[in-house]
């Protein structure tokens, strides 16, 4: 059994895809897994030469890799439902198709988790068409001073304005200032995180992971958002800088955002986020 699953949702998103898959090629940690789950309805990019010519290269390199054509849709929650459930590894990276990695991400979200026993490591997107765009007054970190703890951060609480951080390019502004030591990245509190985000798959399950798309439409959003939340406030969770992520920057897949899960969903600490 790998250590870590490397889980990616995927739909509409051949050639993103493609690219996103061989950011994994040359990760310094090599003891991982990879599951894909697929919803595009036209035609089946898993298929397609280019994913194919990458596949190839990570099966060469001695990972697994299980694909799945899964639809019909029914959200994007029940998607990362899906992957949670075939996870079998101790930790698991919901890795979006539209992301590139540097080498090291995999290896120090891996270290970073097991060391600080949290619920959850991030390593925020870098979106690069914004590196001109700076914004002091989106660039505030809040670091953690010791070990990652257990908080609540709630909408309307000035925890929550910790998102800014991630607007655009900010987090590789903070970065580009920062003396930060080659392969001894630092914590830092979020409010939530996206794109690249490494589980503790046990405690993931425990809070009851996605099993809540049932109570949602079709369309939503902020599925991640209300599951951090209550890793958080039950395990602590964080992100890391240097992030060594970087978004594709592509129109999202999911165009209707008008129902986002963190706002409809009860997001009570005592009780597991599920259908009961």
């Amino acid at each position: 059994m790998a250590m870590v699953d490397v889980l990616i949702p995927t739909c509409d998103r051949l050639t993103a895809l493609a690219v996103t898959l061989t950011g994994l090629i040359a990760q310094t940690c090599k003891d991982f897994r990879i599951v894909v789950s697929d919803q595009t309805e036209v035609f089946n990019p898993l298929e397609a030469g280019e994913v194919q010519a990458v596949l190839r290269v990570l099966r060469s390199h001695g990972h697994e890799i299980t694909l799945h054509r899964h639809l019909p849709r029914r959200g994007i929650a029940e998607q990362r439902q899906f992957l949670l459930d075939q996870a079998t590894a101790p930790y698991a990276i919901f890795l979006d198709d539209d992301v590139i990695l540097e080498a090291t991400v995999i290896e120090e979200m891996l270290a970073t988790i097991r060391l600080e026993g949290c619920g959850f490591v991030g390593s925020a997107l870098h979106g690069l068409s914004f590196q001109q765009d700076v914004r002091p007054n989106e660039q505030a970190i809040d670091w953690w001073q010791g070990r990652v703890q257990p908080e609540d951060v709630r909408p309307d609480t000035p925890a929550w304005e910790r998102w800014r951080l991630h607007n655009a390019a900010n987090l590789y502004h903070v970065q580009q200032t920062l003396d930060l030591a080659d392969g001894h990245p630092k914590t830092y509190k979020v409010a939530w995180i996206g794109g690249c985000v490494m589980y503790d798959t046990a405690k993931l399950r425990h809070i009851g992971g996605f099993k809540f798309w049932r109570d949602l439409p079709l369309n939503h959003c902020g599925e991640d958002v209300l599951v951090q939340g209550h890793l958080m406030a039950q395990y602590g969770g964080c992100g890391l800088i240097p992030s060594g992520a970087y978004h594709q920057e592509l129109e999202t897949t999911i165009p209707n955002r008008d129902v986002a899960a963190n706002n409809v969903i009860d997001r009570s600490i005592d009780r597991p986020l599920q259908k009961q």
